[in-house]
């Protein structure tokens, strides 16, 4: 049997025109529960363009971006704010519609579901404090997230793999404009404050998964779909490895601070 997609549809465009009810279907299909297109495969090469179309975003507000006015850079945070509130809220009426929603899953508790929030009201009200950790907790978590999407079988061209890139590449993008538009930066003493609070955080969420019987941060149990935490051993191990990679990640996403800083205090530097 021959199954042609909403995709596939457009090769026969010149043989014969699409009615509008063809049309109407086509679309209800990029919503559908059961998706029978493509299946999502890690690092297909649809993933690796979404990827791309990712990084070539954070790259352009690191450079040319950083030259934008007080008033087009505004707009540009304002633009982004809203384009992530709209996003998740679809993410959420999407699963109300077929019926999905929970308070066991659908709670923003999940690290990037909440940093969807915290960055849409960073960019509102360029708070600094929420800054310091959607760099550090929200770029972490998202890096992760469109390294191995959590979206099942949804390829694109479906609703839930355009969503999810856009969440996430959205998250990564609002922490990296506050750095490039509003000259914010992380300093060692955030680094303290994202650790403690993360853990912090962690143990709220852990009560609120034993009282729920949720699954928020993959405490209880892993992801169904294949993820970095396939990697790290059996429950409850894979936790404590995720605090490890966590703190390196922190670390990691410091270093480049850390050697502007270095350089700075260097007679070398200091004497040019």
């Amino acid at each position: 049997m021959i199954y042609i997609t909403c995709s596939d549809r457009h090769q026969f465009s010149s043989a014969r025109s699409v009615s509008p009810t063809n049309e109407a279907h086509c679309m209800d299909e990029l919503f559908a529960l059961h998706w029978n297109g493509q299946p999502f495969i890690l690092f297909s090469p649809p993933h690796l363009i979404a990827l791309m179309c990712v990084v070539l975003a954070c790259l352009w507000i690191l450079g040319p971006g950083r030259r934008l006015s007080p008033t087009a850079g505004r707009i540009w945070r304002y633009t982004l704010a809203g384009i992530l509130a709209i996003n998740e809220i679809a993410y959420n009426v999407w699963f109300w519609v077929h019926g999905l929603w929970s308070i066991q899953y659908m709670l923003p508790l999940h690290l990037c579901m909440l940093f969807t929030w915290l960055s849409v009201i960073m960019l509102l009200t360029r708070s600094y404090r929420i800054f310091e950790f959607a760099y550090f907790m929200g770029i972490g978590g998202a890096i992760q997230a469109l390294l191995t999407p959590d979206i099942g079988v949804y390829g694109f061209p479906h609703f839930r793999a355009f969503q999810s890139f856009i969440s996430h590449g959205g998250i990564v993008l609002a922490a990296l404009s506050m750095i490039a538009l509003e000259g914010y930066r992380p300093t060692r003493r955030s680094v303290g404050r994202v650790i403690i609070g993360a853990n912090l955080y962690m143990a709220a969420v852990g009560v609120v998964n034993w009282l729920l019987g949720s699954n928020y941060l993959f405490l209880a149990h892993k992801p169904y779909t294949p993820s970095l935490l396939d990697l790290l051993g059996p429950w409850p191990f894979y936790i404590i490895w995720m605090e490890v990679l966590g703190i390196i990640t922190i670390l990691i996403l410091y270093l480049p601070f850390a050697i502007i800083d270095l350089r700075q205090r260097s007679p070398i530097t200091a004497s040019k």
